[in-house]
């Protein structure tokens, strides 16, 4: 484990950009670019498109560590190029920004209100790649969908376990138990999400430091207990779907905590932009993202 980079995690300031939209999510991000589905023919040209729109937002000039503390990438991210270096590489040797890899292969079906993560085969296999690259961590998605208890603790007892698998193999892992915020009961699940993790992170040992990424919550402050508790490196925030405004606001009054944004970071981004508008937009973008993550 590289101690530059766990120091930056661990104290640095600025958030994490979520550029790891995998190929359930591709098309929407796309689409949000400006490219609906005439721009590609097949799923290989889809991908290339994709790459060239995280490539023009990493290699922005105004895309770097002193505001962006940490991205996350998609696994054919990773095994793609920027400017001739492999993306995890360039992004901490160039950009000094922390690499992170998502390892989850999507959800399973719905059941006790919740969405499990589907099996991961080859995950260790997966994780010396990511090692070889220079990514410092990992993150897996599980979503919850509204508070019952059975479907919560399956959730985040998968996310430990996986957790687990990722400590062993030298990396950080990111546990991710989204609630999702059209829940008819958020306030209550964001609760039971809360008090569930502090529970599974009391069974951790000295040095398995994790960092969480969790729903804005309804109830503002709701995650102080984890963002001290002594296994938690940090707690991110993602946007679930909330617009970039309602977002940075939820996130401002919610102090400790940062960002780990996807579509409220990219959007009003689009293809059709010169160089100027684009760095423009995204500077501004990011920009407000890391003044309230700095709350």
């Amino acid at each position: 484990m590289d101690p530059e980079m766990l120091a930056r995690v661990r104290t640095g300031s600025g958030f994490v950009a979520a550029l790891d939209q995998s190929g359930g999510s591709t098309p929407t991000a796309l689409r949000l670019y400006g490219l609906d589905e005439t721009a590609y023919d097949d799923e290989a040209t889809m991908f290339d498109l994709v790459h060239q729109m995280r490539t023009r937002i990493i290699t922005s000039p105004v895309f770097g560590g002193d505001r962006v503390l940490a991205t996350i990438l998609f696994e054919q991210t990773m095994d793609r190029e920027i400017e001739g270096r492999g993306s995890a590489e360039y992004l901490w040797q160039e950009k000094q920004v922390v690499p992170f890899l998502k390892i989850d292969k999507g959800l399973e079906d719905e059941a006790h209100g919740a969405r499990l993560m589907r099996p991961m085969p080859g995950l260790d296999e997966v994780l010396e790649r990511a090692k070889g690259h220079g990514v410092f961590g990992t993150k897996m998605r599980s979503v919850v969908l509204t508070d019952d208890a059975a479907g919560v603790e399956a959730v985040v007892a998968q996310q430990l376990a996986v957790a687990r698998q990722v400590l062993a193999a030298g990396l950080v892992p990111i546990i991710e138990p989204e609630v999702d915020i059209a829940s008819p009961r958020k306030a209550a699940t964001d609760e039971m999400v809360d008090a569930t993790l502090l529970e599974h992170l009391d069974g951790l040992d000295e040095g398995q430091d994790v960092v969480l990424k969790l729903t804005l919550p309804d109830q503002d402050g709701l995650h102080t207990r984890l963002l001290e508790h002594p296994r938690v490196l940090r707690v991110a925030a993602l946007s679930g779907g909330y617009t970039r405004e309602e977002a940075v606001a939820r996130l401002t009054r919610n102090p400790g905590v940062i960002a780990s944004f996807s579509r409220a970071l990219t959007e009003g981004l689009t293809a059709q932009m010169d160089d100027a508008e684009f760095d423009a937009a995204l500077d501004a973008s990011i920009a407000a993202i890391a003044e309230a993550s700095s709350t």
